[in-house]
């Protein structure tokens, strides 16, 4: 009966899934490229979160989320659901407007791109 139960154990996944309006953004979750969106990664522990979005002729969006430990991973309550005899998944979903990226923008970077070179290439003082 003891063998039976020890291997009857079931496990406390956690998944987060990022989706963004439009899709297919690139995303990082903590500095580490996860995929495109829509796209989910396990992980490991709850807590803070960096989150990046980028996809081409939009903004970057740089923010920050937590995932908060639902009641069944609070110690010590985590310790009896992990000898439960089936597996409970813990999913979190977070959704994202990006912004469309003005034409104005768009020129700016252009324009100060020229900028750093003129003065690259014609340094001050020469």
């Amino acid at each position: 009966m003891g063998v039976l139960t020890a291997t009857q154990i079931g496990c406390l996944g956690r998944q987060i899934t990022i989706t963004s309006t439009p899709p297919g953004a690139t995303v990082w979750l903590n500095d580490v490229q996860i995929g495109r969106t829509p796209v989910s990664a396990e992980f490991t522990h709850f807590g803070d979160f960096d989150v990046r979005l980028e996809h081409e002729g939009y903004e970057a969006l740089a923010t920050h989320r937590r995932a908060r430990a639902p009641w069944y991973e609070w110690p010590p309550i985590d310790l009896a659901a992990t000898v439960l005899p089936f597996n409970i998944e813990t999913r979190i979903n977070w959704h994202f407007e990006l912004t469309p990226r003005s034409a104005e923008a768009d020129a700016g970077v252009v324009d100060r791109a020229k900028q750093m070179r003129d003065q690259t290439h014609n340094p001050p003082g020469k």
